[in-house]
């Protein structure tokens, strides 16, 4: 028997990725229905505090475990760095959760990837040929179409969504960077710990005393978070970026429905039009990357150089 025939094969690997990648599009579309249904009875730094410490609670086994990790600067620069842009990130994902409809703020949130995009080139050196800017300036457009700028009044919530966007869109990358040197259990649980050191001094300046039913929904949300976040992680683990991507489209039609069944929303058909010319421009970058990658490695690079630990 060859090596060759003892080797996993790439699209078992891919196939892995992609269902963890299901997995994580359900939790988080739960989280959505849940943070909807809490709306802005507390205010969006405290409850994505609350979220997070209760995030570390449950995440108590993993930390156990982690008494004796002692992690290189770098490496512990990369943990910091994603706890400051994903809880920053988080923080504007309440506020708009709590002020648009669901499928709006799905839409919106599938810029994510397009800002991927971006960030890869300008902060990982990787370079944008002609496909890789078409579909950006397209995503752009279906922005746009769904904002509307002109037409009407751009809210806060929509522009606190685009914010959070590119904030997400750094913490996918250097997630993506980390799975290279620890495993999926350990991101998740550092990410959890400096969130919530991250969001402590505005939850505390801001401070409203939750209700427990308050209290149990976001426990709830951060469980099923928590959940997401081990998934996709998994899912970057198992497959490249350009495979996994795609499947989270889903969630903008598990949005839309939850929306209109749970909160009564209307349909807002330039909502759907936009949110369709993001999804196909984020899927030929993904079909295009693919295409590119076969036979070779990942083009995503180290964020965090921790080469040297």
């Amino acid at each position: 028997m060859s090596a060759t025939d003892i080797e996993v094969n790439p699209r078992d690997r891919n196939f892995e990725g992609i269902m963890w990648m299901l997995v994580t599009g359900l939790c988080f579309a739960a989280v959505t229905g849940i943070v909807r249904y809490l709306g802005s009875s507390l205010p969006a730094v405290e409850a994505a505090f609350i979220r997070y410490f209760i995030g570390v609670l449950m995440m108590g086994p993993v930390l156990y475990r982690l008494v004796n990790f002692r992690p290189s600067a770098k490496l512990l620069g990369g943990f910091a760095l994603r706890g400051l842009v994903h809880g920053f990130a988080v923080i504007f994902w309440f506020y708009s959760m709590a002020r648009i409809p669901m499928s709006e703020v799905t839409a919106i949130g599938f810029t994510t990837p397009i800002f991927v995009t971006v960030g890869a080139a300008v902060f990982l050196g990787e370079k944008l040929k002609i496909h890789r800017i078409a579909s950006v300036l397209i995503g752009f457009i279906g922005t746009l179409i769904i904002l509307r700028p002109g037409l009407q009044e751009v809210s806060l919530g929509q522009l606190a969504q685009l914010t959070a966007a590119p904030l997400f869109a750094v913490s996918f990358l250097i997630a993506k960077q980390l799975t290279k040197y620890v495993s999926a259990d350990v991101i998740v649980a550092m990410l959890s710990v400096m969130c919530t050191l991250v969001l402590l001094p505005g939850a505390l300046f801001d401070w409203q005393t939750p209700t427990i039913s308050e209290v149990f929904w976001l426990a709830v949300t951060a469980g099923f978070a928590t959940f997401g976040h081990f998934a996709i992680t998994k899912a970057l683990q198992a497959a490249p970026i350009s495979v996994t991507q795609p499947i989270t489209f889903l969630q903008l039609v598990w949005a839309t429905l939850m929306g209109i069944v749970l909160f009564g929303e209307a349909i807002d058909p330039y909502v759907l039009l936009g949110g369709a010319i993001i999804v196909i421009s984020a899927t030929y970058i993904s079909h295009r990357e693919t295409r590119g990658a076969r036979g070779t490695k990942n083009r995503i690079t180290p964020l965090v150089n921790q080469a040297k630990q």
